[in-house]
């Protein structure tokens, strides 16, 4: 029995439109979610002290390199991880706990590349990190102006003082501040800005990771300055004696997951590219 024409058109038009239908359905792909290489950061348990490792797929940045005696466990982790080359060594400022482990540093590593900050310090510290840049004929680059860097899929911008003074005393405000963008992560390390510094990158943006300034001190304005880059996890570089009971309420208060080298020891955050994870 033959159909009606009217009728005819209509059940093809049915059936067409549900095999177009089918066939995008069946030509969808579901694409993996992308995958990155690994960046970490390792915290060196140095006490009262800053030293970090950031290491991407290829290369290696550190920022700061504890005290004097420091250096030997330092290089004793390079010799074990296999890192023989810093691609850029960061000193924030010229405090010992910063610079001092940095000459034993320099003689036992290929360092390609110092950032330093613009302002002078006479210590034994200081003119044994200038020596060991001199037998190895690196010149520092003396940060004026931001600093900006890119290694595998990392992003790095160094961010150096606004003034010249800061009051006798104060240069810990001398502090260059790294902002570490990899990918979706973005992870701030502020030296030991203290309140003036503070000020001045209140507006760096928010971030997903932050060092807390000055080993955990206290600070008038670091409430507002956390309210500010929203962290959700931190890492204070401390001793029981500095990490003080006004910063720990400040992280517990806004649910900021921290640890500690005082309590933690050696500390190692891991990045995907879209959420970190301490190991």
């Amino acid at each position: 029995m033959r159909l009606p024409r009217k009728i005819f058109l209509f059940l093809t038009a049915i059936c067409t439109a549900f095999s177009v239908s089918c066939g995008k359905k069946n030509d969808k792909k579901t694409e993996p979610a992308e995958s990155f290489p690994e960046m970490s950061v390792t915290f060196f348990d140095v006490g009262k002290a800053d030293s970090m490792l950031i290491k991407t797929e290829n290369h290696a940045v550190m920022i700061d390199c504890g005290e004097k005696g420091d250096g030997k466990e330092i290089l004793q982790y390079f010799e074990e991880n296999g890192i023989e080359k810093l691609d850029y060594l960061i000193i924030t400022h010229y405090d010992k706990d910063h610079v001092g482990g940095a000459a034993k540093i320099i003689k036992n590593t290929e360092v390609l590349n110092v950032l330093a900050p613009d302002y002078v310090e006479d210590s034994d510290e200081v003119k044994k990190y200038n020596k060991a840049l001199e037998e190895k004929n690196i010149a520092p680059e003396i940060l004026v102006e931001n600093c900006s860097f890119t290694l595998d899929d990392v992003d790095f911008t160094v961010y150096p003082p606004e003034k010249s003074f800061y009051g006798n005393g104060d240069d810990n405000d001398f502090s260059l501040v790294t902002k570490v963008s990899h990918h979706e992560n973005i992870l701030l390390f502020t030296g030991d800005a203290m309140e003036q510094r503070l000020s001045e990158i209140m507006d760096i943006g928010d971030c997903d990771f932050l060092k807390i300034p000055y080993h955990g001190r206290k600070l008038e304005n670091l409430g507002q300055f956390l309210d500010s880059v929203k962290p959700e996890s931190a890492v204070v570089c401390t001793s029981d004696s500095e990490f003080s009971d006004s910063t720990k309420n400040l992280l517990i208060q806004r649910n900021i997951d921290y640890r500690a080298t005082c309590t933690d020891g050696q500390i190692k955050i891991l990045s995907d590219g879209v959420k970190l994870s301490f190991e």
